[in-house]
This record gives structure tokens, sequence and C-alpha cells, in this order.
């Protein structure tokens, strides 16, 4: 630990990328407290003080308007349900957090379901959700997905707090591949867990760790993944070039992974505390 944390940085961004006609990517950001509850804009700053914060990345996938659709529908669910349970303020945030992201990933999973029963265009649909929930020093990671989560700790270095739920990825966790032979995957981007599209209930990661000032993090899907490598993301987090340090960490990756690969849709989302 660092020392107390006194305020929250974020910044986000998302881009089609070179290929996709459209933007199936979608990010969220929210803050509340015993008093009240904002939408976050794309860049911000907030006092910690007794402020929660969630934010969250989702890629959609079915093809044509539908992953744009089924991301929009995971986050628009997720925030009605995040202001449903907590409109009375952080009174509301005396239980198990684990439990209520595993209500909310449940729920979640099952109102992107329901929109494709009843519209014939967005049967099939489905999403990943990565979402990271900051309460005082401890931050609650909960996940379905090929999306990522990492954290780069005051002293330097990178860890990913997510698994990609790809054939590739159990692979790699199983030891059997490389991060290189991931990347080169055929199935790659075959996922073995989903919100929406998998018919049995959603079983989210769920990651607990305590944090402290000066650590950063990062949300992102996987067009961004798959531009830039882990020791990439921690360099342009961390300590990037002189031609991108004037840029928000955000926008550096947008930048470096659109110019490595730019074939899916990006979407990155960094979180710095203070």
């Amino acid at each position: 630990m660092t020392g107390p944390i006194r305020q929250f940085t974020w910044n986000g961004q998302t881009h089609q990328g070179r290929v996709r006609r459209n933007n199936e990517d979608a990010f969220l950001a929210m803050m509340f407290n015993q008093h009240e509850m904002h939408y976050l804009g794309k860049i911000g700053e907030a006092p910690a003080d007794d402020n929660d914060f969630i934010f969250a990345v989702s890629d959609g996938m079915g093809g044509a308007k539908k992953g744009e659709y089924a991301s929009k529908t995971a986050l628009q669910t997720l925030t009605d349900l995040i202001s449903r349970k907590f409109h009375r303020g952080k009174a509301d945030l005396a239980i198990d957090k684990e439990s209520v992201l595993r209500e909310f990933f449940q729920a979640v999973h099952q109102g992107v379901q329901n929109v494709g029963r009843h519209y014939e265009e967005c049967r099939g649909m489905g999403a990943t959700m990565t979402l990271c929930w900051f309460s005082g020093d401890t931050l609650l990671v909960g996940h379905v997905g090929d999306s990522r989560a990492y954290h780069f700790p005051h002293g330097g270095g990178i860890s990913q707090l997510t698994e990609d739920h790809t054939v590739p990825g159990r692979l790699r966790r199983e030891g059997k591949i490389s991060e290189r032979e991931a990347r080169n995957h055929p199935n790659k981007h075959l996922l073995e867990r989903s919100i929406g599209a998998q018919p049995d209930p959603v079983e989210p990661q769920i990651v607990s760790l305590q944090f402290g000032a000066g650590d950063r993090f990062a949300l992102c899907t996987d067009g961004v993944t798959d531009g830039i490598w882990d020791h990439g993301m921690e360099r342009y987090i961390q300590d990037p070039p002189p031609y991108l340090i004037d840029l928000p960490p955000a926008q550096r990756l947008i930048k470096e992974a659109m110019e490595a690969s730019g074939r899916d849709n990006l979407t990155a989302l960094v979180v710095e505390t203070e």
C-alpha cells in the first residue's frame, strides 16, 4: 500500500476499427454514494471520499446489428440494476458485494436472453462483460467472456485479473500453449462462456483484491489485446514513449492497437488512483 486513495481519474475510448462498419463495443462509468448517483463522462476525475465507482466494458456478438444491440442491452440492464439496488445510497452497500455481483451478471444474462427471445432479429445475440467495482481500497471484478481487466501496481508490473473464456484461454491457463500460440489459435474468438448466448445460467469469474494509491487498472475488449501484447500494455500505461505521453492512457492503447491490427472494434477504459 502507498497511502490513502484521495482521487480516481478515468478515461475511456471506443472505436469501430479499420474493418468493421459498426461498433459492437460499449463501456460504462458510474459513481454513487449515500446521496446520489452519477453517470460519468469518457474522461474525468472525482474524489474518493465515500464514493463507489463502477466501470464496465462489453463486446457484443451476433453479426449485423445484433452484436451492437447486445452490448448496449447488457450495460443498460446493468445500469438499471445498479440504480434499483442502490437507490437509497451508500447505506445499501453494507451487503455481500460478491453475491450482488453474481446477481447482476445473472440478471444481465437473462435480460439479453429475453430480448433475443422476443425479437427475431436479435435471436442468438450475446456479449462479454467485464466490470470493476471500486469501494474504499477494495476492488471487486466480475467477468464473463474474453474482454479483460488488468492491474498495474504502483511499483511496476502487470497482472491480468480476468481469464479469457475461450478455447486458447483455457489451454494457456493449463500451460499447454504460450501467449503467442493463444493469439494465433484458430478458435481464439470462440467463447466458452458469454452473456446471453448460452442457455445455461452464467457463472461469472469474481476476483477481489486490495489496492493502493498510484495503482492503475485497464479494461479493454479483444480488439485492443489483438494488437497489443501484455508487455506493450504495461509500457503504454506506465511508461509511454514520447510520441504518446500527451495522450490519455486509453487513447494510447487504442492508437497502438489500431496501428498493429484494427481488425475488430476497440474499447479501452483506464482508471488511475491518486
